[in-house]
């Protein structure tokens, strides 16, 4: 096991090296031109050339690239051009909002998908079976950022129920912070709790015809003993696999909820640095996001051995 996890970290490096060197290059290769951007629009070409030059972007793209990789293994982002900080500085003032939207919205996918896939598993084909998956289907069809939109239409601006759009940070209270990422996190778990159901389904109605559970109940098992201890564990590793690709997936999709309901986190800090052509922040949140990409992976494959004791890493 610690010889697994070992190999495993070390596998990371490698990894963070591909996704820094992509996402440098993609962005130095994209058009457009920070110091232009900065210089305005009635700047001359003298005054974009000495602002370009202050800004280290007029050399060559392999000594910008070795000077990046030189920052890295100083555990060092660099700084923003436009906000004129430390671009970990600023990416720790936005992660909040992101983490806790990712981790409610997560909750409640969690929350619907699994019993839905549980109870569609035990009686399939029956009208409870069609509508669970007629509910699967549509939560996976539609576009988060519409449904954001109808939530706000209905609960916001109809009931009053929860505010339009903005974010409570927690110094301010938990609740206003829930009360102000029920909407958007509804938003986002909605649509990944469907692919939750239908995972969880095909999993269990594989397990639900093994031989094991046929013999528990001849034995007389409760059902409920036959399906929730021994059924939903054995199906349990195709669906955390799914759940832990569902909160990267999220991690991702919040930055056009994020934009809808004016959340100030990772996704609108990304979106106006690529409007302003911010080369290190945008290197810096693909860094964070594919670093916790990476994590969740780890996690969820250690997450086996709880579920599966057949399971061995060596």
């Amino acid at each position: 096991m610690k010889t697994y996890l070992a190999r495993r970290l070390l596998a990371l490096i490698p990894v963070a090296l591909v996704v820094a060197t992509v996402a440098f290059v993609l962005m130095h290769l994209a058009p457009g031109d920070p110091a232009s951007v900065i210089a305005g629009p009635y700047a001359s070409a003298d005054d974009v050339k000495r602002l370009q030059h202050q800004l280290g972007l007029d050399a060559p793209l392999p000594a910008q690239l070795v000077r990046w990789y030189a920052r890295l293994l100083r555990g060092d982002l660099g700084d923003s051009i436009f906000l004129r900080r430390p671009v970990l500085e600023a990416i720790a003032d936005r992660v909040e909002p992101t983490l806790l939207l990712t981790s409610l919205a997560t909750l409640l996918a969690v929350a619907i998908g699994v019993p839905a896939g549980i109870v569609s598993a035990r009686r399939p084909n029956s009208s409870e079976d069609q509508a669970l998956m007629l509910f699967a289907l549509l939560g996976i069809s539609v576009p988060n950022f519409l449904l954001g939109l109808l939530l706000i239409l209905v609960f916001s601006v109809q009931l009053g129920w929860f505010p339009v759009a903005g974010y409570s940070p927690l110094e301010h209270g938990a609740l206003q912070t829930l009360r102000s990422l029920v909407l958007p996190a509804v938003a986002l778990g909605v649509v990944q709790s469907g692919l939750i159901a239908r995972i969880t389904r095909s999993a269990m109605l594989d397990v639900l015809r093994e031989p094991f559970i046929l013999a528990g109940r001849a034995k007389g098992l409760a059902e409920r003993t036959v399906v929730w201890k021994h059924a939903l564990k054995n199906a349990m590793i195709p669906t955390v696999t799914i759940i832990g690709v569902s909160f990267a997936v999220l991690l991702g999709g919040a930055i056009v909820v994020e934009t809808v309901f004016n959340i100030p986190g990772l996704g609108r800090l990304i979106i106006s640095a690529v409007l302003r052509r911010d080369y290190p922040v945008i290197q810096g949140v693909v860094l964070c996001v594919a670093a916790v990409y990476m994590v969740i992976n780890l996690l969820v494959d250690l997450s086996y051995l709880a579920f599966d004791p057949r399971v061995r890493y060596q």
